[in-house]
């Protein structure tokens, strides 16, 4: 007497279909032939053949700024906006953030992504400017979004600052006038750059202030 499993065989059979594979058959694998895309394998791929020279990155003549007025209505100081941009917790004058950041701050004579950069004003002692680092694009060559360069209290990002000191030591540069499409003729000083790191007194002072403020509201009397 047939079983199931042979009158299902002999169905398939009549009605035209192949047999099923023996399990001889099923574990064999298929051909290396088969499994091999010949568009992958038909020479070398076009990254293969390509020069070193292809790979390095282009000069800073060559970049393409995409600086642009983002907030023309904002009516922003260069100080309030790097202060929210970068978390860097000072106050007061451009001029003097450098002479705060002393002892309480972390400071770097390059840039860092993230770092606040500090110039001393053109022509005189007393004007400043900070702009929040965004980007560094080569060893001479930075992006930075700042408020009030053009005087108007707008925000612009993605400018671009070129290192122009002669040593390449980032203490002189050039900002990337955004109006005209150019890079500006003023040279400005730079001080340094100010990470949003405190130093091992400042942090080590936050954390005292920090206990005494909550031993002060633990033995706080409240009123009846």
């Amino acid at each position: 007497m047939l079983d199931t499993r042979a009158l299902l065989l002999a169905a398939a059979a009549a009605a035209g279909f192949a047999a099923t594979p023996s399990e001889a058959d099923a574990l064999t694998p298929l051909s290396m032939d088969l499994s091999i895309d010949p568009s992958v394998t038909e020479g070398p791929s076009v990254h293969a053949t390509l020069a070193p020279s292809a790979f390095e990155r282009a000069p800073d003549e060559a970049y393409e700024p995409i600086a642009r007025v983002t907030n023309r209505r904002a009516r922003l100081q260069c100080v309030p906006f790097a202060r929210r941009e970068s978390g860097v917790e000072i106050y007061g004058d451009a001029h003097t953030w450098w002479r705060q950041a002393q002892e309480r701050y972390e400071t770097a004579a390059t840039p860092e992504e993230g770092a606040v950069l500090v110039l001393r004003g053109y022509a005189s002692a007393n004007r400043g400017h900070v702009a929040v680092v965004k980007e560094i694009v080569s060893p001479r060559m930075m992006i930075v979004d700042h408020a009030n360069w053009l005087n108007g209290g707008e925000i612009t990002r993605d400018v671009p600052v070129m290192d122009v000191s002669e040593a390449g030591d980032w203490s002189e540069v050039r900002v990337w006038h955004v109006p005209g499409r150019h890079w500006g003729g003023r040279t400005y000083d730079v001080q340094g750059f100010i990470l949003n790191i405190l130093t091992d007194a400042a942090r080590a002072d936050a954390i005292a202030d920090h206990s005494a403020r909550h031993e002060a509201q633990l033995g706080a009397v409240p009123l009846s």
